[in-house]
């Protein structure tokens, strides 16, 4: 297949991850003044925030699987018309039970087509031109998480949740479209039959331990990232902090494909990459806690994004050569997991010691657990490139 019609193929699957990124983060950032507005508990609030990844990080892993059985453009498709299903009835309905089934079904498809669309990438690419393919992929990701808040605070801001439902219906569906028009038909390969101890000695294997490690780690920090810096800089003004943000997310979108074409070239290993990478994330939340106010954090924002965008390529593209073809969907499926409980673990330890001590040396415990994974994953050994 020749460059172009690789890359007119894969457009729309970097769209479908576009998708899941805006429709989580464009809800989510107005759900803190929805849940006040509704005279909702902390608790729905914080129900509200988790259902999402909680049904991705049961699903991803099932549809992973599925995807592999009968090809990953059924499964593709179905998650984006799910999405577009489930958001369209959402908006009809209100109140916080309505929000909180739309977050479940909407992470419920997301398990579905994110894994699918991610193991059809891997598939239509070329083992030569996989980091760039990755690097786009994420490109379009990091896209969805700067635009999600800012749009979302602008479409409930002029027509409510249901406003931002219908967007979400609508753009599902025109992706879903897009993907049936132009994505080709993957068939599944034939699989050798698999125990659950093959599937834990694979899942074990340095060869999916590493990447994984590693992309959990990065989206730890992108998570802490986007909720503490803000924390960090309070006092500022909200349009300044939200800058800031968004100058991590850009960073971040910008030097994926980057790093993915230096990896295409021979010219960055993963494994180097990836090290190199966290390492470059942990040295942003050393500048951030060490350097005070604005001077700090708008250096910090773009370090953290530049460590972050060095690694999820890398980690995808690592994780597609040491997998056999015929189990992709399930790979990514899993490492997806792994990537779900970093976006959720690292808020958490930052947040727990925040508590008990300040939110500087929450940064840096993070920091230091992120140079212990980079130094761990140096010295990891296996089929990780």
């Amino acid at each position: 297949m020749r460059a172009w019609q690789i890359m007119r193929t894969t457009f729309p699957l970097y769209a479908a991850g576009f998708v899941t990124a805006f429709g989580a983060h464009s809800i989510a950032a107005g759900l803190g003044g929805y849940a006040s507005a509704e005279q909702a508990s902390l608790l729905t609030l914080g129900v509200l925030l988790a259902v999402y990844d909680g049904a991705e990080v049961v699903l991803k892993p099932v549809f992973g699987s599925l995807a592999d059985r009968i090809g990953p453009r059924p499964v593709l498709l179905g998650g984006l018309v799910a999405f577009a299903a489930v958001s369209a009835v959402c908006v009809f309905a209100t109140g916080p039970a309505v929000v909180g089934v739309a977050r479940f079904g909407q992470g419920a498809a997301a398990a579905a087509f994110s894994p699918a669309a991610s193991a059809m990438v891997a598939r239509l690419t070329p083992a030569t031109s996989q980091g760039r393919a990755f690097g786009g992929y994420g490109a379009w990701k990091g896209i969805g998480y700067t635009l999600g808040p800012l749009l979302g605070g602008v479409l409930i801001a002029l027509g409510g949740f249901p406003l931002l439902f219908a967007t979400l219906a609508v753009l599902a569906a025109g992706v879903a479209l897009w993907a049936l028009a132009v994505a080709p038909v993957v068939p599944p390969l034939p699989r050798a039959r698999q125990t659950v101890v093959d599937l834990a000695r694979r899942l074990l294997h340095p060869g999916f331990l590493t990447p994984t490690a590693a992309l959990a780690a990065s989206t730890a920090c992108l998570a802490v990232g986007v909720g503490f810096l803000p924390v960090q800089g309070a006092g500022l003004h909200p349009v300044v902090t939200g800058a800031v943000v968004s100058v991590l997310a850009a960073t971040a979108a910008l030097v994926q494909p980057w790093a993915g074409r230096r990896h295409d070239s021979g010219k960055l290993g993963a494994r180097a990459g990836m090290t190199a990478g966290l390492l470059v994330a942990a040295a942003g939340f050393a500048i951030t806690a060490l350097v005070p106010g604005l001077l700090g954090l708008l250096p910090a924002a773009a370090v953290i994004g530049a460590g972050t965008g060095l690694v999820t390529p890398l980690g995808f593209a690592a994780l597609a050569a040491a997998t056999p073809p015929e189990r992709l969907g399930q790979t990514m499926g899993s490492a997806e997991v792994g990537r779900e409980l970093g976006d959720a673990g690292g808020p958490l330890l930052v947040g727990a010691i925040a508590v008990a001590t300040n939110t500087t040396t929450g940064l840096l415990a993070l920091a230091v657990v992120v140079v212990a994974c980079a130094a761990t994953m140096r010295a990891a050994t296996g089929r990780t490139p």
